[in-house]
């Protein structure tokens, strides 16, 4: 999972909490890997995102869908996805909320896929509410498909290439190997349906791909480096990789320098540091032949990991500021967790249940620090690493 600190504006900071805080009783889940359209659209920003596709989004349906970006849902679903989730409407789950992600265009931002060794490609659901399976269903645009038009069912095969009816929640995902659909190149939408046990409510998901052919490769991906911002001169920008307890394997850290400070230099300066040093992931984009190679952009590096490991890693991208802005070492705190977390925004240090300290991140992540304990609690919850950062 990809999450970076960002120092946003006090009034942005104020808007996430104030738009957050119904999330917990409508927020599910949307996948990750690749990127489903609305969660992208919010990793660039609420308020005001990168791409064009998502600043249409944004136009056409405003900006509470990146929001509640894990909420494309229909509660009575109960099967009946075509009855529900009408043609023209897929990618919004048939709700008006989301109707900016309905929108027939060829430039929402695509994540490029490929089978490992195995023929099967590792696919990454955030469970931010983890409810019991019935079943994941995954479709494809059919070969042919034209992104510039709405999308129907029909647009999809009629079969789903992949069916999963049992999955376990790891780190926060539920992590699903399918064989990809064969003979498909270029653009396309995977339709991924989630249909509940445990209730009559299924959650639907768009996400954008570029297959880039039948080769096997030797990655697979785990997150994506994204930059929010411009950083300022001197600071250090750390990439932390975790193992499945989220124990720290691994850090790498570089100090920004005269033009590494744009938005569209860092994560790429980053991406180098990391590929000389890590011996564990690659940092960047994945070429048709299985290479990984950094970029100059804002939002098209990619962290991967061999796809022969089971081990399931994630990382997260630390910001300090030049002359402090991280863990200043002192020990102090402003609140013994969770004494006080309505109060909690960005920048909030709290001594957790573990005993140590961490420190609320900032917008769009800081609307999560005063939410459900059971999923934000700092190092316990099954989500913590959406809204803090351990200090130490």
């Amino acid at each position: 999972m990809t999450l970076q600190t960002v120092r946003p504006a006090i009034g942005r900071i104020a808007a996430a909490l104030a738009l957050l805080a119904p999330l917990e009783a409508l927020a599910h889940g949307a996948m990750e890997v690749p990127l489903d359209r609305v969660y992208g659209c919010f990793l660039e920003g609420p308020e005001s995102p990168d791409s064009a596709a998502c600043k249409a989004a944004v136009a056409a349906g405003g900006t509470q869908a990146l929001y509640d970006w894990n909420g494309v849902n229909q509660a009575n679903a109960n099967d009946q996805h075509q009855a529900v989730v009408p043609d023209g409407k897929l990618c919004a789950g048939g709700k008006d909320t989301y109707k900016g992600f309905n929108l027939a265009r060829d430039d929402w931002p695509a994540t490029a896929i490929a089978p490992n060794a195995n023929g099967q490609f590792d696919f990454l659901y955030k469970a931010t509410a983890p409810h019991n399976t019935k079943y994941f269903r995954f479709y494809v645009t059919k070969t042919g498909y034209n992104p510039t038009v709405p999308l129907k069912w029909s647009d999809l095969d009629s079969q789903p290439f992949c069916t999963i009816t049992n999955n376990t929640l790891v780190n926060g995902h539920y992590k699903m190997s399918c064989p990809l659909p064969q003979g498909k190149t270029g653009r396309h939408v995977i339709y991924t349906v989630w249909q509940r046990a445990d209730s009559t409510e299924a959650f639907y998901s768009c996400a954008d791909v570029t297959f880039s052919g039948s080769v096997p490769v030797s990655w697979k991906e785990i997150g994506q480096v994204r930059a929010q911002q411009d950083l300022a001169l001197n600071t250090q920008v750390t990439f932390r990789l975790f193992d499945a307890a989220f124990k720290d394997l691994e850090k790498h850290t570089i100090t920004l320098g005269s033009g590494m400070t744009a938005a569209s230099q860092w994560p790429y300066q980053l991406a180098l540091k990391v590929n000389a040093a890590s011996a564990y992931v690659k940092v960047g984009v994945l070429g048709s032949n299985g290479s990984i190679a950094p970029v100059q952009s804002a939002t098209d590096n990619r962290v991967y990991e061999r796809s022969n490991v089971t081990a399931d890693y994630s990382f997260a991208v630390d910001i300090t500021a030049p002359g402090g802005g991280g863990d200043t070492g002192g020990g102090t705190v402003d609140y013994v967790y969770p004494n006080g977390i309505a109060s909690y925004k960005a920048g909030t240090v709290v001594r957790g249940t573990d005993g140590k300290r961490y420190q609320c991140k900032p917008f769009p992540y800081s609307g999560w620090c005063p939410q459900s304990p059971a999923h934000y609690a700092p190092g316990t919850g099954s989500n913590w690493q959406d809204a803090w950062t351990l200090l130490n």
